[in-house]
């Protein structure tokens, strides 16, 4: 299996589903490298255009903004952008890839993990190959748990059915927590370009609210997987 290049020694994260100006402000003091914004009006964590600007405005340099859609108007998104320059746009429902790429803005692809371990006879496997191949215009692959709707609802799937080795950057979602984070990390990172993780209802109180502590909690976990993966010499262990 291919070792991961030195480049890819952290671990970027981001904190998803924030609604209030406390929040955006934690997750920045937390180390969060972007911040997740729904514009999902069936979402509990939905906030409008406006509301949307107003927190990404409070971020610093190097913390990017990120607009989260699902099967969305393509003049919507592309409004959005307009109003949120700095952004980049999340696709996480039906999108197909030449509906991404008429946002004309750099985008990440969510793929729904099935749950299921053992799919129904006649029914394929999610090929996550096939996936990343088919949005390799994307900028990485967010891995979420396919539920009823849209979006993880804080489920895990089954990290160890994902394929060996994946051409692509990879986002690791759904479920994740601080008890949870440095395993998925440990286990996924050597399958991939590189792997950044995505957090919710992880680092909630309730939905939409987040809690200052589980987001330290978390960019902790985060950085001890990160030491984990490194051998003492600063090299990057084989998988």
């Amino acid at each position: 299996m291919t070792i991961p290049s030195p480049c890819a020694s952290r671990t970027r994260i981001k904190i998803c589903g924030l609604t209030r100006e406390e929040d955006v402000d934690a997750a920045v003091a937390a180390g969060a490298d972007a911040i997740g914004l729904v514009m999902y009006a069936h979402s509990p964590r939905h906030v409008t255009l406006e509301r949307a600007a107003e927190l990404a405005s409070r971020l610093p340099p190097f913390v990017t903004p990120v607009l989260l859609f699902v099967n969305a108007d393509t003049a919507k998104i592309i409004a959005a952008c307009a109003r949120i320059p700095c952004a980049i746009v999340q696709f996480h429902g039906d999108e197909t890839p030449e509906e991404c790429l008429k946002a004309g803005r750099t985008f990440l692809r969510a793929a729904r993990i099935p749950l299921d371990e053992n799919p129904t006879p006649g029914s394929p496997r999610f090929d996550l190959l096939k996936y990343a191949k088919d949005y390799s215009a994307a900028q990485a692959i967010l891995l979420d748990a396919h539920v009823e709707g849209y979006g993880g609802g804080g489920k895990t799937f089954n990290w160890s059915l994902l394929p060996q080795s994946v051409n692509a950057h990879l986002v690791l979602s759904g479920g994740l927590t601080h008890a949870n984070v440095t395993d998925g990390i440990l286990q996924i990172r050597p399958r991939c370009t590189t792997l950044a993780v995505d957090v919710s209802s992880g680092v909630e109180i309730s939905k939409g609210i987040k809690s200052a502590e589980k987001m330290n909690q978390f960019v902790a976990a985060v950085r001890a997987a990160d030491k984990q993966f490194l051998k003492p010499s600063g090299t990057e262990r084989a998988a």
